[in-house]
């Protein structure tokens, strides 16, 4: 019976390469799939890419996976799967060709993915009607039209499966979507269906177990993470999957943990109505799912039904919002509270008299509601034992100006405020807040491609 392995090799842009180099050495898999982006990722290579036209993606991929084990990845047949191109696709595959050929790969095939950045399209498609709803607030998308960073469309399988059909080593891709780079490859290699949703669901929620690195293995672990197994050397999850079974287990002689738990946790997450999980590639139905321990480190997913995907894509907005300072100041036991919270009274007192105009302020206090917000325990005796307190001070405006009048403000609350301030972090600064504008757009106003670049 044919076995497809596929590892979650990366978490995020910046998660650490050593579970992914340590598979690529150890495990038997056959495909790899890299996450790099998160929502507001793209944003940010947008910005870089601005400064600096080479830059805007994840060079991470191949200054980190690639030049340790990319080599040995192409001499196991391990194809490798990733979202690393971020904003600047070109400049990615050109970095991975330049690595190809230092290291005398000839015959290296670099697929890659083009069709998700659609920023040239906006226009035209507010001119056919589309209204761009946000999903998260109301607003007229009108209003941010000149404020605009990046739109990234969350496409699916469809160009990554491509670039496997053309024989490709590696695939690049902007902002397909997590799962999407899971599903591709179990998809070509079991010949499913474009309209086979029970199977593309369980590909879907490989990707889903697998797209977050260590969080799908013990990390992050909220139900018992003192016993996780050395969390210094944390290994990230394997799906093997079958045309009869589903399962999760990870690479031998590494850390970390595969368990029913640590399952659930990463099958629930993102995952707002487990009857109706929407992704571009399948409405995902996990209602009725069975997570099984079956073995050491080895747990069997069943019960996952899938129905027809959306007529629509995510549409992932990315925009200049304004303004912010944040600024903070640690004070010690006793009554470290007390004196945080008069530190801030007093710096509110000196902006009021400067007429500083702000959108929004928030006072916080790390190490005792910064986190918890309106459920923290704010009892006398919890405010009158704590150890230390920090006074964090969070200005935000649409005007640069405005933000910058607290900044030397903070430093003289040292000798001019409550005793025990102590100022750290250095000074701070203005930094600009970039905003997300979740939405969709029309399946049929995204036009994936596939390509392929031969190392010679």
């Amino acid at each position: 019976m044919k076995k497809v392995a596929i590892g979650g090799g990366q978490g995020f842009w910046g998660d650490s390469p050593d579970a992914a180099i340590h598979m690529i050495r150890n495990a038997d898999i056959q495909y790899m799939g890299c996450d790099y982006l998160a929502e507001l990722t793209l944003s940010i290579m947008a910005k870089q890419q601005l400064k600096d036209p080479t830059k805007g993606f994840a060079p991470d991929f191949t200054t980190r996976i690639l030049s340790a084990a990319g080599k040995e990845a192409w001499e196991k047949h391990i194809k490798i799967c990733t979202n690393a191109g971020g904003m600047n696709i070109d400049g990615c595959v050109d970095g991975i060709r330049q690595w190809a050929e230092g290291s005398g790969m000839s015959g290296y095939k670099i697929g890659y993915v083009t069709g998700d950045n659609i920023k040239d399209k906006i226009p035209q498609l507010l001119k056919d009607g589309w209204t761009f709803p946000n999903f998260d607030y109301d607003g007229n998308f009108n209003d941010i039209l000149d404020k605009i960073y990046n739109c990234n469309v969350y496409i699916g399988h469809e160009g990554i499966e491509g670039c496997l059909a053309e024989g490709a080593d590696v695939v690049i891709t902007g902002r397909a979507a997590d799962s999407a780079l899971f599903l591709a490859p179990l998809k070509y290699e079991f010949g499913w269906a474009a309209d086979d949703w029970d199977n593309l669901a369980r590909g879907i929620m490989a990707g889903h177990l697998l797209e977050c690195g260590g969080q799908g293995a013990g990390g992050n672990y909220m139900y018992d993470w003192r016993n996780v197994p050395r969390m210094d050397e944390l290994g990230f999850p394997i799906a093997e999957l079958t045309d009869d079974t589903f399962e999760i287990t990870k690479a031998p002689d590494c850390g970390g943990i595969i368990c029913e738990q640590s399952c659930k946790e990463q099958f629930l997450y993102e995952v707002h109505d487990p009857a109706n999980y929407l992704t571009p590639d399948v409405n995902v139905d996990i209602s009725h799912a069975t997570i099984t321990q079956v073995g050491d480190n080895r747990v069997r997913i069943g019960g996952v039904k899938g129905k027809p995907r959306p007529d629509t894509l995510k549409l992932c907005v990315g925009y200049h919002k304004g303004w912010k300072t944040v600024s903070m100041l640690s004070f010690a036991w006793p009554d470290a509270y007390e004196k945080a919270q008069y530190c801030a009274e007093v710096i509110m007192k000196k902006m009021q008299r400067r007429g500083m105009k702000a959108d929004d302020i928030h006072i916080s206090y790390i190490g005792l509601n910064s986190l918890h917000l309106g459920v923290a325990d704010m009892s006398e005796e919890a405010l009158k034992n704590l150890n230390e307190c920090v006074l964090r001070i969070a200005v935000f405006s649409e005007d640069k100006k405005e933000c910058a009048k607290i900044i030397p403000e903070i430093s003289p609350m040292q000798l001019n405020g409550p005793p025990g301030a102590s100022f750290f972090g250095g000074r701070a600064r203005v930094q600009e807040v970039m905003a997300l504008w979740p939405t969709t757009v029309p399946r049929d106003a995204v036009q994936v491609e596939s390509h392929i670049l031969e190392v010679k």
